[in-house]
């Protein structure tokens, strides 16, 4: 093989995106590559690990991360807080990864009754990954996302 095809030849960088290794073929990428190749929601902050004590970088869609640098970088996403939940149609500021059986219902009418006579279903669609929908009884607790849809009754057992 001629020097020139070995130079034209690129080997691929290693990453790490949320602790799944990945490969790119360029010397730079980018925080909108960072967030196509893992996936990652647009509503999410993308960092950069940096080693303690100095802090990690907060990666935007325009920032340009140089791969070639020693060592395997290492990225990480997380929600931007405060997210909305869509509680019985109307909307709620959360500021937690998860929410409770009972703080939806506080979320829905204000305050938690345990009385033994009322009754509360909770239902949910639109959720993350790990529970995309479903439904919630006493000592559940869910991820969250933003705009995620809870519907929350309340019966009155007379």
């Amino acid at each position: 093989m001629s020097t020139n095809l070995q130079n034209e030849k690129k080997s691929a960088l290693n990453l790490i995106i949320n602790g799944k290794h990945y490969e790119w073929l360029q010397q730079y990428i980018t925080g909108a590559e960072v967030r196509e190749l893992a996936n990652i929601p647009q509503e999410d902050e993308i960092f950069l690990a940096i080693k303690k004590p100095w802090e990690d970088e907060t990666i935007l869609d325009d920032t340009k991360t140089d791969l070639a640098r020693p060592g395997i970088e290492h990225f990480y996403s997380k929600m931007k807080f405060p997210i909305t939940l869509i509680v019985n149609g109307r909307p709620k500021p959360w500021n937690e990864e998860k929410i409770s059986y009972e703080q939806v219902v506080k979320l829905a009418f204000d305050n938690y009754v345990e009385n033994g006579r009322t009754i509360y279903t909770v239902t949910y669609d639109k959720g993350p990954r790990q529970n995309h929908e479903g439904t919630m009884v006493k000592g559940d607790v869910v991820f969250v996302k933003n705009k995620m849809i809870f519907n929350v009754g309340a019966t009155d057992k007379s």
